[in-house]
Parts: C-alpha cells; sequence; structure tokens
C-alpha cells in the first residue's frame, strides 16, 4: 500500500500528460475536463507529431497537455493561451515532453522492470481516483482509444520515469542536517530582517505646484482629517476614516501598509515613523506631495532568526535547489547522445 501511495501521485500526473519535475497537482486538474483538455482549447489536437526522440514520436495531443499543466489558467478562458506567453509556454512543455521520453527510453535501456503485481495495484489506484465508471471510460476512449493494453503501457511508463528519477534525482537530492546547519552559518544576511513599522496612512494630497491657495485649501482639509484622527480610538475607526477622507492607494485597505520597511517610506514619514508609540497617531507630516498622517499599530526590531526557526523551510528550500539542479543535469546528459527532431 505504501508503495502504491509513493508511486501514485507521480503515475497519475504522468497520465494525463503532466510532468512537473517533483511538482503538486492542482485540485482542478481532478476533474472531468481535465481528463480530456482538448475540446476547449484554442489549439486543437489533432495527434500531428511536434517532435521525435530517437524514432519515438510526440505528439501535439502530449504538448497540449503539458501547455495545460503549466498554464492551467487557460482551462478557465477557452482554453487560449496569452499570446504573449504562449511561445515560452510552448518552448518549455515541448522541452518536458522530451525529457519525460527520454527518462522512458533510458529506464529501458538499463533494463528497469514492473511487476505485474506492482502494476495491477497502480492501476487500481488510479482506476479509483475516479467519480463513477462513466468518468473512467470516458477517460479511456479519449486517451487511450478504449483499449485496456494501452492504459497498461501508460502506466507502465510511468513508472518507470518515476523509478528513475527517484534513483538519479530525488534520492541524490537528500539534504542532511549538518548540511542545511553549514548553510545558516555561512549565509547570516539570508535570516536578517530588517526594522519594521506597521502603520495605516490617511493622505490629504497636494496638487503640483500649487498656489498659495491651494495650499491653504489642503492644509485646512488635512488639519480636519488630522482633528478626526486623534478621535480614532482604534485601527477599526481610524481605518474607516482613512477610507472616506484619504486620497492615497491605501485607503480601499483601511489605509493600512501592514509591515514596512524604513526604504519603502518617504523619509519625512519614516522618521516619525520610528519614533512612535503603538497606538499612537502622529501630527500632521509634509511629504513631497500631501499632507499625511500616521498611525502606528505596531513594529518589529531588527531581529536575526534562529536556526532551529528556519532549519525545516531551509532543507525544503535546499533540497529543492539539488532536484532542479539534477534534473537538469540529467537532461543535458541524456540529450547529448539523443537524436532529438522538432517537426
Amino acid at each position: 500500500m505504501n508503495e502504491i501511495i509513493r508511486h501514485f501521485h507521480f503515475l497519475f500526473v504522468m497520465l494525463i500528460g503532466i510532468v512537473p519535475a517533483m511538482g503538486q497537482v492542482d485540485p482542478a486538474l481532478l476533474t472531468p475536463i481535465a481528463k480530456s483538455p482538448f475540446k476547449a482549447s484554442s489549439i486543437i489536437a489533432t495527434g500531428k507529431p511536434v517532435a521525435r526522440v530517437n524514432g519515438a514520436v510526440l505528439t501535439d495531443h502530449d504538448l497540449l497537455r503539458e501547455m495545460l499543466s503549466i498554464f492551467p489558467y487557460a482551462r478557465q478562458h477557452g482554453g487560449k493561451f496569452p499570446e504573449a506567453m504562449e511561445a515560452d509556454i510552448r518552448r518549455g512543455a515541448l522541452s518536458t515532453i522530451e525529457f519525460e521520453e527520454l527518462v522512458f527510453q533510458e529506464a529501458e535501456r538499463r533494463g528497469m522492470k514492473v511487476s505485474s503485481s506492482r502494476l495491477d495495484r497502480a492501476l487500481k489506484a488510479f482506476r479509483d481516483q475516479f467519480g463513477s465508471e462513466n468518468e473512467f471510460h470516458a477517460y479511456l476512449k479519449e486517451e487511450c482509444g478504449r483499449s485496456t493494453q494501452k492504459l497498461r503501457d501508460k502506466v507502465r511508463r510511468s513508472i518507470m520515469i518515476d523509478d528513475l528519477l527517484l534513483a538519479e534525482v530525488a534520492q541524490k537530492a537528500e539534504v542532511t542536517e549538518a548540511q542545511v546547519h553549514a548553510f545558516y552559518q555561512k549565509n547570516p544576511a539570508r535570516f536578517s530582517s530588517p526594522e519594521t513599522a506597521s502603520i495605516q496612512t490617511i493622505s490629504i494630497a497636494i496638487p503640483d505646484k500649487p498656489t498659495p491657495q491651494q495650499e491653504a485649501t489642503a492644509r485646512k482639509r488635512a488639519e480636519d482629517a488630522l482633528r478626526q484622527a486623534k478621535a480614532a480610538k482604534n485601527y477599526e475607526q481610524f481605518g474607516m476614516l482613512a477610507e472616506k477622507v484619504s486620497e492615497d492607494d491605501w485607503r480601499v485597505m483601511m489605509g493600512d501598509h501592514q509591515s514596512t520597511t524604513r526604504d519603502r517610506m518617504p523619509p519625512e514619514a519614516a522618521k516619525v515613523a520610528f519614533e512612535m508609540k503603538t497606538g499612537q497617531v502622529s501630527e500632521l507630516i509634509r511629504t513631497e506631495n500631501s499632507w499625511c498622517i500616521l498611525r502606528l499599530n505596531g513594529r518589529q526590531d531588527r531581529h536575526q532568526a534562529s536556526y532551529e526557526q528556519v532549519k525545516h523551510s531551509l532543507k525544503k528550500e535546499l533540497q529543492a535547489s539539488r532536484i532542479e539542479t539534477l534534473r537538469q543535469a540529467l537532461h543535458q546528459q541524456l540529450r547529448k547522445t539523443a537524436k532529438i527532431e522538432e517537426l
């Protein structure tokens, strides 16, 4: 059972033609439309060859499935890809399906086998993912021409690819705790967080090159806003006032900038914000083109994250980086001796 679980994710991904290096399946891809994505697509898949890898033919069906994997939002837009991105998506998808075919051929060359019992378990696990027999048979018709043997071949191919990637990529990408700790010690700046202030703002705009009258009008409006801001007792009251009178882009979020560093504030505002007490409302602050009122909701001093705080996420990050490096190296190695024709 554990073996089925270990292999199922990659197996299902491969069967619908989605082959990220070690990725996650979008839940939307488990719907019936994901099993037959061609109908709504603006790119019509006809079975036309798009590439040959050592003589093995890859078709536009394979290509389209992978393009939809790279850009799943196309499903929400009638199967259309953004014109500016389509060429890059196609190029990435073609590279991926060529890579999976190279991996499969390498697994065959090494004589890797899949036992009948293991294949049967994987087939059952795959079939159990369908909501009904009708859904499964619709998939079988669309993808395998109703041939259960063709489905078995797809499953076997997927497992063999999985096994080779497990041996050449996943297992070799393991990172020890000593290596994680060494990285942490050598890169202290990576784990240092700057001083931040959590602020809300109310801004009253001053026109460019204002006349004295415009200056006076803006100042009067700002003073009126300040009076009301000083009367605000909490985050919500200040935020409601910001929504009502502020003229900056943050007004739609109750004036809330959340945690902000000094370099992301106007110098005049930063000088005040980092001297305030939590809950305090500033006086009027003149910036380049506005009068600004700040409310400080909290402040975080510069701090260094401890090794214990980051070790789990850091291990995942380092392992993901190794996986990608090993995957790229394997791809380059297999392409060196391969004959690949893109049609």
